[in-house]
């Protein structure tokens, strides 16, 4: 348990400091990114996604269930539905903003509050973090149950991945905030903390996971099942407004393609 628990903590770690990394970027910059950058980024953020949740969480997790003695469609199915319903339940809880990069009117979801516009982006940023933390976090506590040379490979290689695009998000938060009046240091740490929450699920799930080995097949499809529910609900749709929308597309074949490289070479 304290070895995973210690991966864990450098594998999130990492991702935190690459979302801090980016959000530093408010110290050099002082405009917005550009329209089709943002599409690039959030489309290259869905393809690490969408690979992360094959390679690194649904196949383990029907792998485990085998071994395990069971259905192995089973737990990766219901883990699934389960992730994306909570997500679901996040997202109509949670209030929070998705900003039309269009320059339409952004549409702000979740209950109903008096938070502004730049409460309601990071709570955006946050809310998609929280299954980030955990699919890295269950990848290092994997890598620790199995052991052995090469073990926490894989959960390296998806750190890695969602590090590389979790330092653009923090960019995509702290530039807009200092654009909107925030000072510089507060807006560098509104974007860093934005990423806290990936140590923080984290932890929480490696420990839920060596209390009770069988739920881990569960909460590894559970984790790919929420991630996806954000690539499907935010990122892809944000990554295709507005006109010329295929840099979004190509973002997503970069981001996938680079994920899916780094979880077979190092796997």
């Amino acid at each position: 348990m304290m070895n995973s628990l210690i991966w864990a903590i450098k594998g999130t770690g990492f991702t935190f400091f690459m979302t801090a990394l980016g959000s530093a970027m408010v110290f050099i910059f002082r405009k917005n990114l550009s329209m089709n950058i943002n599409r690039i980024f959030l489309g290259f953020a869905a393809g690490v996604m969408i690979a992360a949740s094959v390679w690194s969480l649904i196949i383990p997790s029907i792998e485990m269930s085998e071994n395990l003695g069971y259905i192995g469609w089973v737990p990766a199915t219901g883990g699934f539905i389960l992730g994306v319903l909570f997500l679901l339940a996040l997202d109509n809880i949670l209030p929070h903003i998705h900003p039309d990069l269009a320059g339409g009117k952004d549409t702000i979801e979740g209950v109903s509050s008096s938070f502004k516009r730049n409460t309601l982006l990071m709570s955006a940023v946050t809310l998609h973090n929280i299954p980030e933390g955990m699919a890295v976090g269950l990848a290092f506590a994997l890598g620790a149950q199995q052991g052995g040379e090469g073990a926490f490979a894989p959960a390296i290689a998806l750190a890695l991945g969602m590090g590389i695009q979790n330092f653009p998000e923090g960019a995509a938060i702290s530039l807009p905030l200092r654009q909107e009046g925030m000072s510089t240091s507060k807006s560098f740490f509104m974007g860093a903390m934005s990423g806290f929450v990936e140590p923080v699920f984290g932890v929480l799930t490696v420990i839920i996971a060596g209390s009770v080995t069988p739920v881990m097949p569960w909460l590894l499809s559970f984790a790919a099942g929420a991630m996806m529910y954000v690539v499907v609900e935010e990122l892809i749709p944000e990554a295709h407004l507005g006109e010329h929308s295929n840099t979004g597309t190509m973002g997503v074949m970069i981001g996938f393609i680079i994920m899916m490289i780094l979880d077979v070479a190092l796997g």
